[in-house]
């Protein structure tokens, strides 16, 4: 081999063990790792959404109690909004 080839090899080589010390790669080298990365990672995730869908329809359904103007929102709205605000009360017809 010449210089060029060899140089090329020893930065490739080095490169690949940079590479493997990286802690993507030392996560999937190992089972157990790995899994706990990806539970964990589930757990961020559905916390995320939970607290991201509540935070979301909240913000929705005190928008459109807004609108009382409307009759078909504005009462569904205020009934939502009563059930809501009174702990274990389901919602009536009036």
């Amino acid at each position: 081999m010449n210089d060029d080839t060899q140089d090329r090899l020893d930065k490739l080589t080095s490169e690949l063990e940079t590479l493997n010390k990286h802690r993507f790669i030392r996560v999937h080298n190992s089972l157990w790792r790995l899994v706990l990365f990806q539970f964990t990672r589930g757990l961020a995730f559905g916390l995320g959404s939970v607290l991201g869908a509540s935070i979301l329809v909240s913000l929705l359904v005190w928008w459109l109690s807004q609108f009382e103007f409307i009759p078909i929102i504005g009462d569904f709205a205020k009934q939502l909004i009563d059930w809501i605000e009174i702990p274990g009360s389901l919602p009536r017809e009036r």
